[in-house]
């Protein structure tokens, strides 16, 4: 893991290295902006009520317009802006180099605002003559490089790359036994030490954090989990690679009772796992010493003595498609949420069960 993270046990963000390598460009994360900003190329979805920045509606790959002037076949976006269809970029780069020369005019004449240059990883040589062309680099994917050029003479409205990379942490709580999940890493800054931490990991794009918390868990030590509930959320910035951080800590119970599931640390990761009482859980010194991990052990002692809920959540339509977006909120006694989800018979209500 890369960066100490704050969670129950470890309550310290340790990111794992191999995945930061692969995922932080792509975490799945979410932009809160405040102000409406052209579209970015990679949305599916039509904008919601409750954000002022809006994404295009379609993938970069499709529905090349034939009335887009210059040399490069493209599409319009939903904010005057254009994006160019990777698969039908020149074979040469003289042909590249040119088409950029005869376009680029060509959309400005014709009013286009942000355009979006999607490079292959198989024509990487043509990022030099794009940015020579006045391209900017924007983010990247292990297969390409999107560059992105803002036409009119004022201020650039296309979104910024993502700024967060998202993280989680399971509290994983056998009621039956009083146990909590723990591993001790065999990487990062933790490694050698002997501290026992909670299962922590990064969301993976398109990854609900209450699946990303069930696969962790079970990635790194077996055992099977289903979502209870949201205990706590920290944000953080200017951690890896200089972007800002959330983290959630989320609580799962055991599909099965502690007894009945053979606990299987993964190998190149976790030193250790096991189950501790919460009375041991509670007196890592290493926890104890922070105020931020304190904080947030405190709140997982509170669920697990039956004090404290945390947010349970719905997945929703969110109206402009068939996908289900997860809305979590706090509401009421875990008992009046319970009852409230059955009475209603909501099947998409999960957690706090």
């Amino acid at each position: 893991m890369l960066v100490a993270k704050a969670g129950c046990q470890l309550l310290t963000r340790s990111y794992k290295i191999h995945k930061v390598a692969l995922r932080s460009l792509r975490a799945t994360i979410y932009k809160s902006i405040m102000q409406p900003r052209a579209c970015s190329p990679h949305s599916t979805t039509a904008p919601t009520p409750f954000r002022t920045f809006k994404m295009a509606a379609a993938s970069t790959d499709s529905q090349v317009d034939s009335s887009i002037p210059g040399s490069l076949p493209g599409r319009r976006d939903m904010y005057d802006g254009l994006i160019i269809d990777p698969d039908t970029l020149p074979t040469g780069t003289t042909d590249f180099i040119d088409a950029l020369a005869s376009s680029v005019p060509a959309w400005q004449e014709a009013g286009f605002r942000g355009i979006w240059l999607k490079i292959p990883i198989s024509r990487a040589h043509y990022v030099g003559h794009a940015v020579d062309a006045g391209f900017e680099y924007h983010h990247a994917e292990p297969g390409y490089l999107m560059l992105t050029q803002w036409l009119p003479q004022s201020e650039n409205k296309l979104p910024p790359n993502a700024s967060h990379q998202v993280g989680v942490g399971a509290f994983v709580f056998d009621k039956e036994t009083r146990r909590v999940l723990v591993v001790q890493e065999k990487n990062g800054p933790l490694k050698g030490k002997g501290v026992w931490k909670m299962p922590t990991g990064l969301v993976q794009a398109g990854e609900d954090i209450t699946e990303a918390a069930q696969r962790e868990v079970e990635e790194e030590t077996g055992i099977k989990t289903k979502f209870h509930s949201v205990l706590a959320m920290r944000q953080a910035h200017g951690l890896a690679f200089g972007k800002s951080d959330m983290f959630f800590v989320v609580a799962l119970d055991p599909v099965h009772p502690a007894s009945a599931q053979t606990i299987v640390p993964q190998e190149d990761e976790v030193e250790a796992a096991a189950w501790i009482s919460l009375e041991e859980y509670t007196s890592v010194e290493f926890h104890l010493q922070r105020p931020l991990l304190k904080k947030i052990m405190e709140k997982c002692t509170a669920y697990a003595k039956g004090q404290y809920s945390g947010l349970g959540g719905y997945k929703l339509s969110s109206g402009f498609s068939e996908r289900q977006d997860l809305l979590l909120f706090g509401e009421g006694t875990e008992e009046e949420v319970t009852l409230a989800a059955k009475e209603k018979n909501e099947d998409a209500w999960i957690g706090l069960s």
